[in-house]
């Protein structure tokens, strides 16, 4: 049995009894020697962690445990680091989602105008706590779940000397649908890139069945953080792919702005609404097990793919999961520095790629791939560079904004909304 350290920083996030309890159903797998919960929130750090010390012994799990502020101290000796932070907090999310509705674009807090600027809220914090893994546990791997996951994960890879997995619930709840939907062992190929993705390939006994599931309609179940407008079978068959439940933004872009001007309340504003709700049962010390009411933060089978990821490397089990990674060749109409969400084999050495059989994308996919990649690396730069042109550049590429006068006046005024946490600029 592998014994390691993990930090959690962001572990003020009420997602965060789900990861613990996933470390309590792998425990014969991995022994916890210590696990910090890291958080600038005092009150959300201190209820939150307070649930998952609980957690932990109520399994009876004995180890060493540590809240803390502090990031450096969180990192001490850690072997691996899990973040899933929110730079601004669900406020500035809020604010991602409405402020584009002024200007006819769709407000969302990973893809679009509103996940661009989380991004560029996220990529400077995130530079710091690398340079703060580089210094402190520079063996340590990085487990990231901090959104817009593909785009934090191609910064880390390709700006910093962090060993960095980037992971999201998506592909492991939309493979574990389609075989229960085959209701038997098949063979799937998944790829895209984050919140970008489709299962391209779905084979039985030799035999690629997936066109007569696009012809019956069949898709993955949507998210519970959106709005389910459904795809019909010409979208799935002209796709030729079951699609992300994020692909609904760009396939069906005007029924979820419709949806988005019609409601009352931003998806952050009900979020608001859960966590506090969680909170308070959170703060009850009775409560020794994460709540059902969790799964509607959207988080559903995040423990299952983060600890899964996390036994993978550590016990070198080499078995197959998607992932986040650079490309490397794997996709041929991508480069090699894009990072990348397609099956790798985990193994204590780190990730390597599957090869994708040929013929398992078509053009439609590459080319959509290959446009938002375009918008994605030029985020990373004007992240990075605090370059208005090439955030400007970015949102002109960008398949849900294209429009010069919208981009312009929507890029002004998020940017004024959230100067506090755009020190780039």
């Amino acid at each position: 049995m592998k014994e390691i350290t993990v930090a959690v920083i962001g572990s003020g996030s009420t997602y965060c009894p789900e990861l613990v309890d996933g470390f309590i159903k792998a425990q014969e797998r991995l022994r916890l020697k210590k696990i910090s919960f890291m958080d600038i929130d005092e009150r959300k750090r201190t209820i939150v962690g307070n649930l998952c010390l609980r957690q932990l012994r109520h399994a009876g799990i004995v180890c060493e445990t540590l809240l803390t502020d502090d990031l450096d101290l969180a990192l001490q000796g850690a072997d691996f680091v899990v973040t899933q932070i929110r730079v601004g907090k669900l406020p500035a999310r809020h604010l991602d989602e409405t402020i584009p509705l002024k200007y006819g674009l769709i407000g969302q807090e990973t893809t679009g105008i509103g996940g661009f600027f989380k991004a560029l809220r996220t990529i400077p914090v995130m530079a710091q706590i690398c340079a703060r893994i580089e210094a402190i546990c520079p063996q340590a791997w990085l487990i990231n779940f901090t959104n817009p996951s593909g785009i934090i994960t191609e910064f880390v890879l390709n700006h910093t000397k962090v060993k960095c997995i980037g992971l999201c619930n998506v592909p492991i709840n939309m493979l574990d649908d389609t075989r229960e939907e085959v209701g038997g062992s098949c063979e799937m190929t998944y790829l895209g890139l984050n919140h970008l993705s489709w299962i391209s390939r779905v084979a039985v006994d030799g035999r690629d069945i997936l066109p007569d599931m696009l012809a019956k309609g069949f898709t993955t179940k949507v998210m519970e953080n959106i709005k389910d407008d459904g795809f019909s079978l010409e979208c799935l068959r002209t796709a030729g792919g079951i699609p992300s439940s994020y692909l609904q933004y760009y396939y069906g872009r005007d029924a979820k702005l419709r949806h988005q001007m019609a409601e009352e309340k931003s998806r952050a504003q009900t979020c608001m609404e859960i966590e506090e709700q969680l909170l308070a049962l959170y703060s009850n010390e009775e409560l020794t097990e994460k709540p059902a009411l969790l799964d509607k933060r959207g988080g559903h089978k995040y423990s299952l793919a983060a600890v899964s990821l996390i036994d993978a490397i550590a016990n070198n089990k080499r078995d197959v999961q998607v992932v986040n990674i650079l490309n490397h060749g794997t996709l041929p109409f991508m480069e090699d520095g894009d990072s990348v969400e397609v099956a790798a084999v985990i193994g204590a050495e780190g990730v390597t790629p599957v090869p994708v059989p040929p013929g398992s994308w078509n053009g439609h996919m590459a080319a959509l791939m290959r446009v938002v990649k375009a918008y994605e690396r030029a985020a990373v730069r004007a992240a990075v560079k605090g370059d208005e042109t090439e955030a400007l550049n970015a949102l002109l590429l960008h398949p849900l904004v294209g429009d010069w006068e919208k981009a312009q006046a929507c890029f002004a005024e998020l940017k004024q909304a959230h100067k506090a946490y755009l020190p780039q600029f």
